[in-house]
């Protein structure tokens, strides 16, 4: 019995191993060798690239600006007393030395005839002595009194028509009316502010410059001056005054430019951007920003050589608006990839498009 069991056992476990055969496929020979040989193809990144190729390239430095009035003047009364008249107002424009206000003139006109009239006499009691004296009928005592009378009366007269020049207010610059201080009617002191004008035909840009940047600065070198409040319009600047001595505060070097503004749009007291140029650089090696890839803190640039991707780490230095010269890194000729550079690594295939 027991001979019996073994024998079916050992049919069963044959049939179980035919079994397994029939379902396994076989494996032809030549995929057996291969497969330790395998490798997965990398399939091409489509990227756009173009020529490095040196440039023309300016380094502008703008900087935050103020504008000044050519002058501005506080014109103050040199007489007191009653201003008379009053002929210009605020927004008149006044030529240099036009009358635009009378103090007590009417008073030192009458000082100053009295004055003419005392030195007529004065000059003639001269001449009459003086006569005498040389038929020898007056002393020479008397004739020199009389030419110090003459003198004296000549120094009056000088003082009457300062005091009546002192009253009749003009202009000293030709500008506009930006204020006025006293009306007609009212009493004025000696020294009392009467008329503020300003002279806006020409404006001064003043501009604080860093340290660093001094050196670029010169006179004659001229600049760009901008505003928020006037879009569209820009004017040219000439530098005129470069700070020797830097501010102790903001340890920065006052710069002075100067501007037309025959249309008087610019005013004095706003806010402008001066843009002046610090350096020009012939033939710079300049890429777009957007071309630069930044892995682990290191700018990188990808370029295209003979349809694979290279790495080139780069030195950066100067950017303007949306380019950036690079220093080292790249040479003309170069083929830069500037769309598909985040998608490649080095030695990744490339198809150009």
């Amino acid at each position: 019995m027991r001979l019996i069991l073994f024998v079916l056992g050992l049919a069963a476990g044959c049939l179980a191993t035919v079994a397994v055969f029939l379902v396994i496929p076989a494996i032809p020979p030549s995929q057996m060798q291969a497969a330790p040989n395998d490798s997965r193809v990398v399939a091409a990144v489509p990227v756009k690239v173009v020529e490095v190729v040196p440039q023309y390239l300016e380094d502008i430095l703008t900087l935050p600006a103020q504008t000044q009035a050519w002058q501005d003047i506080t014109l103050s009364a040199l007489a007191g007393g009653q201003m008379e008249w009053v002929g210009v107002d605020k927004g008149d424009a006044v030529e240099e030395g036009q009358l635009i206000a009378r103090i007590d003139v009417k008073i030192l006109e009458a000082s100053l005839t009295r004055a003419q009239a005392a030195l007529d006499l004065a000059r003639s009691q001269y001449e009459r002595r003086k006569q005498l004296f040389d038929r020898n009928v007056v002393s020479k005592e008397e004739l020199d009194r009389s030419a110090t009378e003459l003198a004296l009366a000549q120094g009056a007269l000088k003082e009457a028509q300062i005091a009546l020049d002192n009253g009749l207010v003009r202009s000293p610059v030709k500008g506009v009316i930006n204020a006025r201080f006293a009306d007609q009617g009212e009493f004025v002191d000696r020294g009392m502010p009467l008329f503020h004008i300003v002279d806006t035909n020409r404006i001064k840009v003043f501009v604080d410059v860093p340290e660093l940047d001094v050196r670029f600065m010169s006179i004659g070198q001229t600049a760009t001056i901008t505003a928020d409040a006037l879009p569209g319009r820009a004017y040219t600047g000439v530098v005129n005054f470069v700070s020797f001595a830097a501010d102790p505060a903001t340890r920065a070097f006052s710069v002075r430019m100067e501007t037309a503004n025959p249309e008087a749009a610019l005013r004095p007291g706003m806010i402008v951007r001066a843009s002046l140029l610090r350096r020009a650089i012939e033939d710079a090696i300049a890429v777009p920003l957007f071309a630069l890839v930044d892995k682990a803190g290191e700018r990188l640039v990808f370029v295209e050589e003979d349809g694979i991707a290279r790495a080139r780490t780069v030195e950066i230095g100067l950017i303007k608006r949306d380019r950036v010269q690079i220093l080292s890194g790249l040479e003309p000729g170069d083929h830069l990839i500037v769309a598909g550079q985040t998608l490649v690594e080095e030695g990744t295939p490339l198809e150009i498009r």
